[in-house]
């Protein structure tokens, strides 16, 4: 059963309100709000349970595989972070807005801790208007057919940003369900040359207004060539034409691709925060 704190079931009829909380910062509520429009209230099918302090409106929070707090004062982080120390840890890490993560990880921290690593620093960017940088017209989406292609790109990718190698446990089998999902929704975008992966990039959510850039690589040998604006100009313009706003966040120490996204039109609309526990 999805509770508040108190004794009322949060339930079908919480889900209007939910809604609207969710679309007063699409940005940053994007990965929550794609979950929420597509797979509605109930925790089974939502991958995660809604929890609040008092009311919705005033303070909110995602508990799944990722714990997002999403609404909320000090004092509710702190209440978030209690329930979240009652019960067995589900989250592999905890991301959000800063001014709600870092409270919510200075409470829970002497329960989860200590952090693998706490990036406290990610700026959350978005793109309004059409992509300063000509999109590359090389750039397409991925299909399951090369799937196969794909896959170390993605390996290499992942194993730099979050530092563990998503083959390790099953051999990578989950990890390759998660893409060609995502591949199967259209949802994933790369250059081939001469069949091997260059440039890639996903939607890693898609909400009825945001869609958020994760995964952004170019090849260690292909760098410097422009083949980062290009292709994330190329998946900006694709989340445009589905009538949606191109977001991200990215490392604060990751000049680079700072400076990407900078050249390709997107600006600064907050600052995320992601504290790593498994």
């Amino acid at each position: 059963m999805l509770k508040l704190l108190g004794d009322r079931p949060l339930g079908a009829r919480d889900a209007p309100v939910v809604e609207r909380v969710l679309a007063t910062d699409p940005v940053a509520m994007c990965m929550v709000a794609a979950r929420f429009e597509s797979h509605g209230i109930n925790p089974r099918l939502l991958g995660g349970e809604l929890w609040t302090v008092d009311d919705p409106t005033s303070s909110l929070c995602f508990s799944g595989a990722n714990l997002i707090p999403l609404l909320g004062s000090t004092g509710d982080m702190d209440g978030f972070a209690d329930r979240a120390a009652a019960a067995p840890r589900v989250c592999s890490s905890i991301v959000g807005r800063a001014e709600m993560v870092l409270p919510f990880w200075d409470r829970i921290a002497p329960c989860w801790g200590p952090a693998r690593e706490v990036r406290d620093n990610q700026p959350l960017m978005a793109l309004t208007g059409a992509p300063a940088v000509t999109p590359d017209p090389l750039v397409r989406l991925v299909t399951l057919d090369d799937l196969d292609a794909y896959l170390p790109a993605a390996i290499d990718m992942f194993i730099g940003e979050v530092g563990v190698d998503p083959c390790a446990g099953d051999g990578g089998r989950s990890y390759r369900r998660r893409l060609a999902s995502l591949i199967s929704a259209q949802r994933v975008f790369a250059r081939f040359d001469r069949g091997e992966v260059v440039f890639k990039a996903e939607i890693g959510s898609l909400s009825r207004r945001v869609g958020q850039i994760q995964g952004v690589w170019v090849s260690p040998d292909r760098r410097g060539e422009g083949l980062g604006a290009g292709g994330t100009a190329a998946i900006a313009a694709a989340i445009i034409s589905y009538g949606r706003t191109p977001s991200l966040y990215v490392n604060s120490f990751n000049l680079p691709a700072r400076e990407v996204y900078r050249q390709v039109g997107f600006s600064e609309v907050g600052t995320f925060t992601t504290v790593l526990v498994d």
